[in-house]
């Protein structure tokens, strides 16, 4: 995943060279803290269910937003950026998907696919589902039932072998990723045996209902990234960086850093700051805040 050849060289050699600098201890300690949010949040909102609600709510709503943002790591580890091994990215990028409902092995394969063709019709595919043009179609999107949806028939087919309409899963690499995706399922459906076996839907309660909460957040954050760019291998314009709060880069790995990641993928999650400072005045769509950029939107909706 480079550079797209459409884009100019704006970084020296020696100032890449310093951005993609990997480092093992950087992503350990951002993955450390991105899972105690989880584990901390999730058993204040199991223990307190029914007494603190004014505990409950707000545990609840963090815990499903650093689930679904484990989203985020995945994709790091996707890039193998977020730790010098490669080993431990692999590893970190399969717990990633089983913690937010995506299969690593798939989706190092699609989002390689979707850095090669950013934005070509026909060719990238994130724009298989079409992004939102109307209100009704915003409002769905954002609930995440069709992501939902998205993912169970994509784990079918991955679960049947039926990999023939994604293109960018060579038969070469078919069992490995048939294989992944099955070992996977048989943990969830070992957890959900477990819960049963106990008599205490913990499975639901811990993952499913966090997961369902927290994939809004998700989907109001994703939807940024390319949404109204243009549809062209531009790379200083076929993406957007959105500047935003701390909690929201740390939980998103710095992916808010986005048509940085774009233009140069082999910088880090922790060099994007950095990597920002030097692109900026290039940049086609930087915006102040996700909310700037739904209404930008939404302010489409009334001109289609």
């Amino acid at each position: 995943m480079t550079l797209s050849a459409s884009s100019p060289s704006l970084l020296s050699v020696a100032e890449l060279q310093d951005l993609n600098q990997r480092s093992n201890w950087a992503g350990l300690r951002q993955l450390t803290l991105h899972l105690g949010i989880i584990l901390v949040s999730d058993a204040v909102w199991l223990t307190q269910l029914g007494e603190r609600w004014w505990l409950v709510i707000p545990a609840l709503f963090l815990c499903g937003t650093s689930l679904a943002t484990m989203f985020a790591t995945l994709h790091e580890c996707s890039h193998r950026t977020a730790f010098a091994s490669q080993r431990l990215n692999d590893a970190v990028a399969w717990l990633a998907g089983l913690l937010c409902f995506y299969n690593s092995d798939f989706y190092r394969r699609y989002h390689k696919w979707h850095h090669r063709y950013t934005q070509i019709l026909g060719k990238d595919p994130e724009l298989d589902d079409p992004k939102p043009t109307n209100w009704r179609e915003y409002l769905w999107e954002l609930s995440g039932l069709p992501w939902w949806w998205g993912k169970l028939h994509t784990f079918w087919n991955l679960l049947l072998g039926r990999l023939e309409r994604y293109p960018y899963i060579t038969p070469e690499a078919r069992p490995e990723v048939i294989r992944s995706a099955r070992v996977q399922l048989l943990v969830y459906g070992g957890a959900i045996a477990l819960s049963v076996a106990l008599g205490y839907p913990w499975f639901v309660l811990a993952w499913v209902v966090p997961l369902a909460v927290g994939q809004p957040v998700l989907r109001f954050i994703l939807l940024a990234e390319h949404t109204n760019c243009s549809n062209d291998n531009n790379g200083l314009t076929n993406t957007r960086t959105t500047l935003t709060l701390w909690p929201i880069r740390f939980l998103m790995w710095n992916m808010p850093y986005h048509t940085e990641h774009h233009l140069y993928p082999s910088i880090p999650f922790h060099a994007l700051a950095k990597a920002h400072t030097l692109l900026k005045p290039h940049l086609g769509h930087c915006v102040s805040g996700y909310f700037q950029v739904h209404r930008q939107i939404v302010a489409q909706f009334k001109q289609a």
